[in-house]
């Protein structure tokens, strides 16, 4: 009898422990979020003009976007120009010391790039750059 008792218990005694395997997972799970990052995606594809004295700029900000059909877009939607204004108090409100970076097609017409820039000016934002490619060769 005692024997059987020996027995049933080594069997119990063999089961893994699978709490150390979960803590490393979920430890690895949390590695990967913190270490991942995101890129913003403005929601149209724009062909930007080059120019020879084009700069990189170390923050974003507010990102407008200009497609080659005169559409206005902002946080992935396109709006028309009458709204621009209020959206963009809304996240200059949200953002100290904000800066708006223009993203103009090189097809977009000038007339619709100058309105913007114009309306931007007139909300008191002193960083405004429009995009452009380095130009090679």
């Amino acid at each position: 009898m005692r024997a059987r008792w020996r027995l049933e218990k080594t069997e119990e005694d063999a089961a893994i422990d699978m709490t150390p395997m979960l803590d490393v997972v979920f430890i690895m799970l949390i590695f990967f979020i913190v270490s991942t990052t995101f890129i913003r995606d403005e929601g149209v594809q724009i062909n930007r003009p080059s120019a020879s004295t084009a700069q990189a700029q170390k923050s974003q900000g507010i990102v407008v976007s200009i497609d080659p059909q005169g559409q206005i877009w902002l946080d992935q939607k396109t709006l028309p120009f009458d709204q621009l204004a209020a959206k963009l108090r809304l996240q200059l409100v949200k953002k100290e010391q904000a800066s708006v970076l223009i993203k103009a097609d090189q097809a977009a017409a000038t007339g619709d790039l100058i309105k913007v820039l114009d309306l931007i000016k007139s909300l008191g934002v002193e960083q405004v750059a429009v995009a452009t490619e380095q130009k090679t060769g």
